[in-house]
């Protein structure tokens, strides 16, 4: 039974397979079979800032879920605060994804012929992991998957991001701010030009004034609202597009709009709280 029920949205915490919570989020008169969009939370784990962008979702006629993915983290409260981490592995990612469309599939509103995967700071590479190995209709990342660490091997990413970005297998989103000081300028034009390079859609948009985590309005250090608001609408019209019924790509199509300071720096970028 869904729980909260407001602004045309109805919400409810549930309980994913393996112990995982989840908050789920869909039109309050929902009707049919709708496109499903699955938030990956950023650092600090399922905060009340990705419960505000699965209810954004909802709004625009998606049925949203926002899994804890750092659920087994023994100290949730110092995680929420920024005092903790969990270092998901790529595997580890995939595999709670997997349950939770599996999951999804029972609930009679859920298209799972059209499902995007959107991931967030240290999530951003985890959509297109998942993408490189299932067939979903977008995978989107918001400053993540394209810093220097992000492209090589390790224990938790076995892969090389190379690899992974050839073997994608739908459309990409990004959002990126000029300001970041985890991803320069040229991590993103790297990032495009393994897509383009790979034949991969993808659109992509860098913003001059927006630092890291510039989204999260809950930080008035790094909230960008102007930022905030046209990547928001950027991505919304994405998702429109190829999570529409019918949807299917003809052709690989790039666009790229980026803008940066003249004297850009990257390494004058600081971290904003």
């Amino acid at each position: 039974m869904l729980q909260g029920i407001g602004e045309g949205v109805a919400t409810q915490e549930i309980m994913c397979p393996g112990g995982m919570p989840a908050f789920l989020a869909l039109p309050r008169e929902a009707e049919g079979r709708l496109p499903i969009v699955v938030l990956m939370h950023e650092r600090y784990g399922l905060v009340q800032h990705t419960r505000d962008l699965a209810v954004r979702c909802a709004k625009d006629g998606f049925l949203t879920i926002a899994p804890n993915f750092f659920f087994k983290h023994p100290d949730q409260a110092t995680l929420n605060k920024g005092d903790g981490r969990y270092d998901l592995g790529d595997v580890e990612s995939n595999s709670y994804l997997r349950q939770i469309l599996a999951m999804l599939a029972d609930h009679p509103n859920a298209d799972m012929a059209r499902i995007a995967v959107a991931g967030y700071c240290q999530t951003g590479r985890h959509p297109l992991v998942f993408a490189a190995e299932e067939h979903i209709a977008a995978a989107v990342v918001w400053y993540g998957a394209a810093s220097k660490r992000e492209w090589g091997v390790t224990p938790i990413q076995p892969k090389p991001l190379e690899q992974v970005l050839a073997n994608v297998r739908c459309p990409v989103f990004g959002a990126f701010g000029a300001l970041d000081h985890i991803i320069s300028v040229d991590d993103v034009r790297r990032f495009r030009n393994t897509l383009e390079d790979a034949g991969k859609s993808y659109e992509i948009h860098v913003y001059e004034q927006a630092p890291h985590g510039w989204l999260n309005d809950t930080m008035p250090g790094r909230y960008r609202k102007a930022e905030a608001d046209a990547a928001w609408a950027a991505q919304q019209a994405f998702l429109k597009r190829v999570l529409a019924k019918g949807y299917r790509q003809t052709n690989v199509e790039w666009v790229f709009e980026c803008a940066r300071p003249l004297g850009y720096d990257f390494s004058k970028n600081v971290r904003m709280e």
